[in-house]
């Protein structure tokens, strides 16, 4: 196998190609999209504005995919794009009883990757008021964070929160205190022990018995059926388990992410392009490109944190989906504000039900536009 530099260098005249398509595309978008929170799009291609739809766990990723941007290129159209779009979030402090774990997909970077490239003290404050607002979703005799809001689903923990965590380790390291670490930690030990299976498959949602912390049963979730394997879980567990190891230094966790990395190529090396579950079967083929953005980013950070040998298992990976994704689901007409296509957000339930299943998704652009940055030498780490 190849290491991970040697794969760099020989992809380089793409990765350059790639990402000035993305950045000449992205900079339109980011011009007419100024004042939208975006998520999908309309059938025209065009953004569709939550803004009356507070809070929304996909409401941070499109001023945060513009301060990503912001901060490799100092577009200032990127800059003014963010900015509008964190100062219009502040709506959701009016929804405070509506709030939910994903506030550090909505805020860290966000606000978060605000604060960290410019010092704005505003944003600094939304970062840590939603911190302890994610903290308080702890339950401290069962161990866990509870995902959602509801009383049926008040000792459910679901994979997802691991990409939540990044809020509280910054929190921690910010103010000297702790607590929020330790929160963290105690979730992603949970998601270690409760979610992840020994195969490296990873079960979306788990119900906890809330004084012990014991698990009573495991839910299907987005995926097919319980015992399936969503591959958008897979992938959150990829990179939420290498980012706790990159904000604690604990090798289990790094583990665990190569583990969950080592199924999920398993399952998509062979044309790169992730299903929505690997465990559906074979026809109809339902692919999620979310899935594989999400993998690639988290691949390339285990690449970077392993020895440069080893490393080049998961660069490769993380090359080949990406590569892959981009020219088969790829859009770059720039009267469109997409860029990857045939993102999915569950398992139909029939083949009638395909409203959610390949589309646009805001967050499927997220990650493609990291992962491109990643590739790019960017040092910025948004999480």
């Amino acid at each position: 196998m190849k290491n991970a530099d040697m794969i760099l260098k020989e992809n380089k005249k793409w990765i350059d190609e790639t990402f000035a398509k993305l950045d000449k595309k992205l900079a339109k978008m980011a011009v007419r999209s100024k004042d939208v929170i975006a998520d999908g799009v309309d059938e025209k291609g065009k953004h569709v504005d939550q803004s009356n739809y507070l809070p929304g766990w996909t409401n941070g990723f499109w001023g945060g995919l513009n301060y990503m941007m912001y901060e490799y290129t100092k577009r200032p159209e990127y800059l003014a794009c963010g900015n509008s779009i964190e100062k219009k979030m502040d709506g959701c402090f009016d929804c405070f009883e509506d709030l939910h774990h994903d506030v550090g997909f909505m805020w860290h970077i966000l606000s978060g990757a605000n604060y960290r490239i410019t010092g704005d003290p505003k944003s600094l404050q939304r970062e840590l008021f939603m911190a302890a607002t994610l903290a308080s979703r702890f339950n401290i005799d069962g161990g866990f964070i509870t995902a959602w809001n509801g009383e049926q689903r008040q000792n459910w923990t679901i994979i997802d929160t691991l990409m939540n965590l990044p809020l509280l380790y910054f929190a921690s390291e910010h103010l000297g205190d702790d607590r929020f670490k330790r929160i963290a930690m105690a979730q992603a030990d949970t998601a270690l022990c409760d979610h992840v299976r020994d195969d490296g498959s990873v079960a979306h949602i788990v119900e906890h018995d809330r004084e012990t912390g014991e698990v009573i049963r495991t839910f299907g979730g987005q995926g097919i059926a319980e015992g399936s394997s969503w591959s958008r879980g897979q992938a959150w567990a990829i990179y939420g388990l290498v980012l706790s190891y990159l904000h604690t230094g604990e090798k289990k966790y790094l583990d665990g992410s190569k583990s969950v990395a080592n199924y999920f190529i398993a399952c998509c090396c062979d044309d790169w392009l992730p299903r929505i579950d690997f465990r559906a079967p074979a026809e109809p083929i339902y692919y999620d490109s979310t899935a594989g953005m999400i993998a690639a980013c988290g691949m390339i950070e285990l690449a970077k944190a392993l020895p440069v040998d080893e490393g080049g298992t998961y660069m490769n990976a993380a090359m080949n989906m990406i590569r892959a994704i981009a020219e088969n689901f790829g859009n770059w007409e720039e009267d469109k504000d997409f860029i990857i296509g045939n993102c999915s957000v569950y398992y139909p339930a029939t083949a009638e039900k395909m409203s959610g299943v390949h589309i646009s998704i805001i967050y499927g652009d997220y990650f493609f536009a990291e992962a491109m940055l990643k590739l790019k030498g960017s040092k910025f780490l948004p999480w």
